[in-house]
């Protein structure tokens, strides 16, 4: 049924491959989720836990915003400090786009904290929007 040097067998031997990058990418996400909920002014998880909607959305929508080009390094590196270089600029690219959010509106905290969804999703749409754009504009 199979045989060696199969396609079935090649894909068998990228697992070990595909478990690195998944870990060094699920840890680079996680680091990231730390990090951005340490540099907002407000509490996302306890705003969320208290029902926030506002909060949640906002946290969503920079979590796919940041995940948008994770996804496209992981995809396109070619080594593990490959992907870390450009895991890094998404990264600033992510802490940018809130603290530009931020300046423009200078209650954005105030409004997630209060629940008002405009705020959530404007952030939500400027990190997805800036995701996008970043990941198309990586390259080798």
């Amino acid at each position: 049924m199979f045989q060696a040097g199969s396609g079935v067998m090649s894909s068998l031997l990228g697992i070990p491959y595909f478990l690195l990058y998944f870990a060094v990418g699920a840890a680079i996400m996680a680091l990231f989720i730390i990090v951005y909920i340490r540099v907002t002014p407000h509490d996302e998880f306890a705003l969320i836990r208290a029902g926030n909607f506002t909060a949640s959305m906002a946290l969503s929508g920079t979590i796919i915003g940041f995940a948008i080009p994770l996804s496209k390094a992981l995809a396109q590196a070619v080594s593990i400090p490959d992907l870390l270089v450009w895991a890094f600029a998404a990264f600033i690219v992510q802490l940018l786009t809130y603290g530009i959010l931020r300046l423009l509106m200078r209650d954005l905290t105030r409004m997630i904290e209060t629940n008002t969804a405009a705020a959530g999703t404007l952030l939500a749409a400027g990190s997805i929007a800036s995701g996008m754009l970043n990941a198309a504009a990586m390259s080798l």
